[in-house]
């Protein structure tokens, strides 16, 4: 029988993604057993993130400061805002370093199955920045579920809505859906496919 700290930090681990009661037990140990080089400063490394780490007010990634760095960054593009739906998607797109716009998180997708409908969603903010900036491209970067494309069709229309005197001042754009880089057509479902045809381009 573990003692109730060592079961405490097991139940806390198990929470975590990908990371079952087996898994978790077997992660407390190995942290337990290696104290000073990982168990004290990830508990430091915690601590720390839980006072500092908050939503930036402009777009909503995680940072230490508000401004976050991105939407701070004077080299960055400020009239082009890739929205997205969560913050591990920013993250994602900033790994593959190929864009230099900036960022707007709404904080998830429309689903009438889980309740969550415009108004839990940060897209009045976005909107916000159009109208108040001088935004020249949206580029919509929600998944490819029907959940994200009901989320991109809703925000264009609300997009749309934005004009100035009768003509919008930015265009809407969508990232390509169809065959990944190094994929084999035969491993792909019908609807990659579908996708990959519909977006061809000339060469």
């Amino acid at each position: 029988m573990s003692s109730p700290e060592i079961e405490r930090l097991i139940q806390m681990l198990s929470k975590l993604p990908g990371l079952g009661p087996r898994s978790a037990r077997r992660a407390a140990l190995h942290l337990i057993k290696r104290r000073d080089s990982l168990l004290d400063p990830l508990a430091s490394a915690m601590a720390q993130a839980a006072q500092s780490v908050q939503p930036c007010g402009v777009c909503g990634n995680l940072d230490g400061t508000d401004p976050c760095g991105v939407c701070a960054d004077a080299r960055r593009d400020s009239s082009s805002i890739c929205v997205v739906e969560d913050v591990a998607d920013l993250w994602a797109l900033e790994r593959a370093s190929s864009y230099r716009g900036v960022y707007h998180v709404v904080g998830g997708t429309l689903s009438a199955l889980d309740g969550r409908g415009p108004d839990d969603l940060n897209i009045g903010a976005l909107l916000g920045r159009v109208e108040a900036g001088e935004v020249t491209e949206i580029i919509l970067a929600t998944s490819a579920t029907v959940e994200g494309q009901a989320t991109a069709h809703y925000i264009t229309d609300r997009l749309e809505e934005t004009v100035v005197d009768g003509e919008p001042q930015f265009r809407i754009t969508r990232l390509a859906h169809g065959v990944p880089v190094g994929g084999e057509l035969d491993y792909l479902d019908d609807g990659t496919l579908s996708a990959a045809l519909k977006a061809r381009r000339p060469v």
